[in-house]
């Protein structure tokens, strides 16, 4: 596959990923006590960092969905979602093998729903398929229209002068001329 195709699919991946983490935070945020609840529903983590997970969430969603839209720090961006993506689907397979009905407060909302296990193998896909593509742009994170690309130039190696190659053809090092 040519480094174009890989760029393109990269600004593919960046756009569908950030866009997805931009939309879940930018609901959450007018909410954060919403936010709070669904994190505690989840029932993992212990009731003091709650509140600042929940809290914060929604705040580290839209940033990294900002960065991956920019495709500014994409590397250090993506590895913070891939990692998000794991714990979330982490949580959701627990919610789900512990036999809880909890939306999963994605996009907003959390609590009690009674149709909630027959939306965990779409969250867990979803979710999963979003992992895949953060650890792509962990992989290639050089992608089309990034600001990346305007402060992280490709180093350039520099060729030798012909003054620099001597009259066997080799480089001749300074003083061999």
């Amino acid at each position: 596959m040519s480094d174009a195709v890989k760029e393109w699919i990269g600004l593919l991946a960046r756009l569908a990923t950030g866009g997805v983490w931009i939309a879940a935070g930018a609901v959450k945020l007018p909410d954060p006590g919403a936010s709070v609840a669904a994190v505690r529903a989840y029932d993992l983590l212990p009731e003091a960092v709650v509140p600042t997970v929940g809290q914060l969430l929604p705040v580290l969603e839209v940033v990294i969905g900002l960065m991956l839209v920019l495709g500014l720090l994409t590397r250090g961006a993506s590895v913070v979602s891939a990692v998000l993506f794991v714990a979330f689907i982490v949580a959701i397979a627990s919610v789900w093998a512990r036999g809880m009905t909890i939306d999963c407060g994605c996009f907003g909302g959390g609590g009690t729903d009674p149709d909630a296990a027959s939306k965990y193998p779409w969250e867990i896909a979803r979710d999963t398929a979003l992992l895949a593509a953060s650890v792509y742009l962990v992989a290639l994170p050089r992608t089309r229209w990034a600001l990346d690309n305007l402060f992280l130039a490709p180093r350039r190696v520099s060729t030798p002068d012909v003054h620099d190659i001597n009259h066997d053809g080799h480089l001749s090092h300074e003083g061999e001329r």
